[in-house]
């Protein structure tokens, strides 16, 4: 077995066919990151035959003296069953990527374990998961651990609405508080589009608190996937917030006041008078919901005459699927849910234009425990998703020397 390096057309070649293929494989990727301090190569792994048996794109940065740490995004493209391979693989690293003076390198295989329902159980699992991870370990890829939440470079836990039905089968299968938080959206004046000029300039400020990235990457992501990349905005017409919101109030506002009327009527026994008044009760609180919408949609409308981006997201299209690489909503106004009618629009694009699922990304593997993501669960589960687990990241260090002096070296800069 030999490591060469290989051009991108013919990385491209291999990783298209893999089982364990992404768009972070994807010569696109690279040309992406080359734009943001990291140097990148192609890297092929070679048999006795001289056939290519492996592929993997390398991102490297120097982070001490000359020495640099690498990562190889979703993985080397490789069969890690094979034990005397994965042995002979991690071998060829060290003596081919060391030499480089790369000290570390991390690679994070999108290599499935469970396919999960919305509870968190088991469906399915890969039956080889257990020899794979033995591999990396026995061959010296120290694994990061089950983290609690999320990983360093990307998400374990991804959630996924399988497509490819018809579209009132799709909804009608939505938990039943997503369902209504669409209808509600929608019934707001809440509007999804597709900004065909793929701006991101007012998504940006809806994104910039959840992401470490400028808006120059996302800008650099569009340039370099091109027709890949879909750009979607949830908008509220002010306009139509207004009279939806007069009307619902009004509409409340009538049956306030005939539950009053009914309460005062001395003919009524003890156990009618007190579910009336549990209901005005309700109502009331509605009422007072209500009121409040017509005044923020009044104010709205005055600031915003032709409507407000409370919610958008970036799609990657890759592989017959739809990959929403990062969303956000305007946290004001989320009481207005524009993030699950922008999901369901795209859901029912996607779907007739015959993609197998959009991939809603990252979720936390804590599927009944209250934790502080389960806000985002909730969010992303409700729409009849499956849950897939894939197997983390590890990192191997190629240099023990210098990983300890770097190791050291950052030590002293924390305690000083």
């Amino acid at each position: 077995m030999r490591i060469v390096s290989i051009r991108p057309e013919q990385f491209e070649k291999f990783a298209s066919k893999h089982k364990y293929r992404s768009y972070y494989q994807t010569p696109e990727y690279g040309l992406l990151m080359s734009k943001f301090d990291y140097n990148i190569q192609y890297i092929g792994i070679i048999n006795e035959a001289n056939i290519l048996i492996g592929a993997s794109l390398i991102l490297y940065k120097q982070v001490f003296m000359n020495y640099k740490v690498a990562y190889a995004p979703r993985g080397i493209l490789f069969n890690y069953e094979k034990t005397d391979q994965v042995a002979d693989l991690v071998s060829n690293i060290k003596k081919t990527l060391g030499k480089q003076g790369i000290m570390l390198l991390r690679i994070d295989p999108y290599i499935p374990l469970t396919v999960r329902d919305k509870d968190g159980n088991i469906i399915n699992f890969n039956n080889q998961s257990d020899l794979i991870m033995a591999n990396l370990k026995s061959a010296g890829f120290n694994y990061k651990g089950k983290t609690k939440y999320f990983e360093d470079e990307k998400p374990r836990w991804q959630a996924i609405t399988v497509l490819g039905k018809d579209i009132r089968e799709i909804f009608v299968n939505f938990d039943k508080r997503t369902r209504h938080k669409i209808r509600k959206a929608s019934n707001s004046g809440v509007e999804v589009f597709k900004d065909e000029n793929k701006d991101i300039k007012e998504l940006y400020q809806l994104i910039k608190n959840k992401t470490n990235k400028p808006i120059g990457y996302y800008n650099r992501l569009i340039k370099c996937y091109g027709d890949k990349i879909d750009v979607y905005y949830s908008k509220i017409n002010t306009e139509i917030f207004v009279v939806n919101s007069r009307r619902a109030y009004e509409k409340e506002m009538s049956k306030n006041d005939k539950m009053a009327e009914a309460i005062q009527n001395p003919y009524l026994d003890p156990t009618e008078r007190n579910n009336l008044l549990n209901k005005k009760m309700d109502s009331d609180k509605l009422l007072n919901t209500y009121k409040n919408n017509l005044i923020v949609s009044t104010e709205l409308l005055k600031k915003y005459p032709d409507g407000m981006i409370i919610a958008g997201a970036i799609v990657m299209k890759y592989d017959n699927a739809a990959h929403i690489i990062i969303d956000g909503f305007n946290k004001e106004y989320s009481y207005l849910n524009a993030n699950y009618l922008l999901r369901w629009r795209m859901i029912d694009d996607y779907n007739k234009n015959g993609y197998k699922y959009l991939n809603l990304n990252a979720v936390v593997g804590l599927f009944r425990k209250q934790n502080k993501y389960s806000g985002l669960n909730e969010s992303k589960l409700g729409f009849n998703s499956i849950v897939t687990e894939y197997i983390g990241e590890f990192d191997i260090i190629l240099n023990n020397f210098a990983f300890n002096l770097y190791k050291n070296f950052n030590k002293n800069k924390k305690d000083h």
